[in-house]
């Protein structure tokens, strides 16, 4: 079919001419979407704020050669504005976009959607830290994009736990025969965070001290970055966010 219609939340936009805009989104149904919408830069246009990041929109879609145009987009989530308002969630927004876009294609899953979705709302809400938030999402996207850490046997052999060094390029976990010489040893309490982040269990999270907090944070980011093959961008603004900003 020509025209399609699917919801989708904005990554980011780029200008095109003097009144369009090249809208890049992760949708439910139909994956990473790049579309032109058409006049949305002047004051008059029918789609005023709805395709701006972070934003989350039905839309409506002409199928194109290469780009698709945006048709119709009615609001579903109006998160943007609550996330720019506070530096920290934006910061944590916009490594989360980036991350999406980098691991998303047109075989995206609806759970990577949703995924995002339920991020963005929790940041612009203020539910818990926007570092936990990040970190959480980046754990279970890397998770649903077949690259789960291994908090329990070995990464490399299979070795049942407990084990205390975590190794980045072997996969999470390893036992002592498999650790590199100079492994980093990672403490219980750091450990058992980044299992409540992969759990989203948030009582567990809330409670973490600071330090167990940017031990976690460190690793994930590490892991999420050597997987991706290349840095992410916006981590590098996250990195000042105190550990228990909202």
């Amino acid at each position: 079919m020509p025209t399609y219609r699917d919801e989708a939340v904005i990554l980011r936009t780029h200008k095109l001419g003097e009144a369009d805009r090249i809208v890049t989104m992760l949708s439910r149904q139909h994956g990473k979407i790049r579309a032109v919408a058409k006049g949305v830069r002047r004051t008059s246009s029918k789609f005023g704020s709805r395709l701006e990041p972070f934003m989350v929109a039905d839309v409506q879609l002409y199928q194109g050669r290469s780009l698709d145009i945006v048709q119709q987009a009615e609001s579903l989530g109006s998160y943007g504005a609550d996330i720019v308002a506070h530096y920290e969630r934006f910061t944590a927004a916009n490594a989360m976009v980036e991350t999406a876009d980098r691991l998303s294609d047109a075989e995206a899953t609806p759970d990577q959607y949703l995924l995002l979705v339920g991020g963005l709302r929790a940041l612009s809400r203020g539910e818990h830290a926007p570092r936990s938030i990040l970190d959480s999402y980046l754990l279970r996207v890397m998770a649903l994009s077949g690259w789960a850490p291994s908090f329990g046997e070995c990464a490399r052999c299979g070795t049942p736990g407990p084990h205390s060094t975590f190794v980045v390029q072997l996969g999470g976990l390893v036992c002592t025969s498999c650790a590199p010489a100079g492994s980093p040893r990672i403490g219980e309490k750091a450990l058992g965070l980044l299992r409540a982040l992969m759990a989203g269990e948030w009582d567990a999270v809330d409670a973490a001290s600071a330090a167990d907090t940017a031990a976690a944070s460190g690793l994930i980011s590490a892991y999420a970055q050597w997987h991706l093959e290349r840095g992410i961008r916006s981590l590098a603004h996250v990195s000042d966010i105190p550990g228990g900003a909202r």
